[in-house]
């Protein structure tokens, strides 16, 4: 029985079986799932042609929207950002219009398209750390494992909705198994890889104006990929890949509007440089800003509510251009403690995965306003509860892993496995989007949104956890490049 079920079945396709299953009854069986609007929606449905049917009663914040309006004419709105998003919505779009309707646009079709996708990194990803030819029992144990994390609702109930965190989540599966899978040349043609790598790359990097520095660790982990791979092509391919990568991140950050530039700079010091100052307008006389916009500390911006418009001459003309990025960065680093209680703030929101001021069904549902989704939550509830909230922590565990996989490095270049280089720069590329994601997060939006702004942070720890477990499991984590020695 055991061995007929290894014959048919396959670590990746038990995985990718099972997280259809429980991501396809959260997704798609009635009463749905997803997250609620938080204003963000906006940004994102207008310039793909999707309306609040009915403006006076959309639920923001309390619960799900499944259907929405599709335009039939021109449509004058433009875009308050370059997104890669787009084309997943747009995808979405063309297939309610040929499934369903060419009036009303129903959310699940945006669900769909993100399902699909995930499916097939479901799968990648389990190749990439089972040992595909022997099929052990280990493998099946690493693919039980991969569900458990990556089937968690608190990441897929994203699909059900307009936020951009579904791009970054898919994204990264297949950045992560392209690498692996780069390693072990699983591929006679490693092109393939090469390819799925780059465009999931660009996908993350553009997808919203906050990964735009994720560019600069992607050119790190890309340094693995030419440690092995030296032929005239690849030495050609992958620094020019480099450079595209780079450009879309400058192009992300400049491509923005002012509009939603505003905002981020609004919230940056309302809910990040005055937050935690006892005396605001003190700390924006002296860097040249009128103490009264200390009157605005802890104002939170939304498309609902918001203390003083962003588009006031007040804010537009003498309070958000009077200071920037830098120097939000240099007052952090002249209050070395009010920048350390704020990376802190950030720390205890790490895990905080399933975004917990909106609601997770629909009003037709029965469930209370904000009602929170518990289904397949346990990975996320667990990583929360148990992992420390201090930035310190996730400071050292970064430099732990960094030192751990230079001496694995210094180990694979004695041993002549130099294929180890990929999972080693890829380590040590994901640290540095931990630690970047953090400062980056706190910088340009205080403590906005944080479950949103610091998913980078459980994404890029739970896939180097993943590796590790897979590592420990087959009996090479000191030898990461050598398959199934156990």
């Amino acid at each position: 029985m055991i061995e007929k079920f290894r014959k048919n079945i396959s670590p990746p396709l038990l995985a990718c079986v099972l997280a259809a299953v429980i991501v396809g009854y959260l997704l798609f069986v009635s009463p749905i799932n997803g997250y609620a609007d938080n204003g963000d929606f906006a940004r994102v449905i207008y310039i793909n042609g999707i309306y609040p049917l009915d403006t006076k009663n959309y639920q923001y914040t309390t619960y799900l929207t499944q259907h929405y309006g599709l335009f039939k004419y021109y449509n004058e709105h433009i875009a308050m950002l370059f997104s890669s998003q787009g084309i997943f919505v747009r995808t979405a779009v063309l297939l309610n219009k040929l499934f369903y309707s060419k009036t009303v646009f129903d959310i699940r079709f945006m669900g769909l398209v993100y399902y699909v996708f995930y499916l097939g990194a479901i799968y990648l990803l389990t190749l990439a750390v089972t040992n595909s030819n022997k099929r052990k029992n280990v493998d099946y144990v690493i693919a039980l494992i991969v569900v458990f994390m990556f089937a968690d609702s608190s990441l897929t109930l994203y699909f059900n909705s307009f936020f951009a965190e579904p791009v970054m989540i898919i994204a990264m599966m297949y950045i992560t198994a392209s690498l692996l899978l780069l390693m072990k040349k699983h591929f006679a043609r490693s092109w393939y890889m090469l390819a799925v790598y780059f465009l999931a790359s660009l996908a993350l990097v553009t997808v919203k104006q906050q990964n735009a520095p994720l560019a600069l660790s992607l050119v790190v982990v890309t340094i693995g990929i030419y440690f092995v791979y030296r032929n005239k092509l690849s030495r050609l391919l992958i620094p020019i890949s480099c450079l595209i990568l780079l450009g879309s991140g400058i192009a992300t950050y400049v491509m923005i509007t002012d509009q939603f530039s505003n905002i981020n700079s609004y919230q940056s010091m309302t809910r990040g440089v005055m937050l935690k100052e006892q005396d605001p307008g003190n700390s924006l006389e002296k860097g040249g800003i009128s103490r009264q916009y200390g009157l605005l500390k802890g104002d939170i911006y939304t498309q609902t509510y918001a203390a003083t418009s962003i588009k006031s001459k007040n804010i537009t003309k003498d309070f958000i251009p009077k200071y920037n990025f830098a120097w939000i960065l240099k007052y952090y680093l002249t209050h070395e403690q009010q920048f350390n209680e704020m990376l802190d703030v950030a720390a205890r929101d790490g895990y905080l995965v399933q975004i917990k001021a909106v609601g997770d069904f629909t009003k037709k549902s029965g469930a209370k306003p904000h009602q929170q989704v518990q289904y397949f939550t346990l990975y996320g509830a667990m990583m929360k509860a148990f992992f420390p909230k201090k930035f310190a922590f996730y400071m050292t565990l970064c430099v732990v892993l960094v030192a751990l996989y230079i001496v694995i490095f210094v180990i694979s270049v004695k041993s002549n496995e130099m294929e180890s280089a990929i999972k080693v720069f890829m380590v040590i590329g994901y640290t540095t989007m931990v630690i970047g994601t953090f400062i980056t997060a706190v910088v340009g939006d205080g403590d906005a949104d944080l479950a949103k702004h610091l998913l980078m942070v459980p994404l890029s720890l739970n896939l180097i956890f993943l590796q590790i477990i897979s590592d420990v499991l087959h009996h090479n984590f000191w030898h990461p490049s050598r398959e199934g020695e156990y």
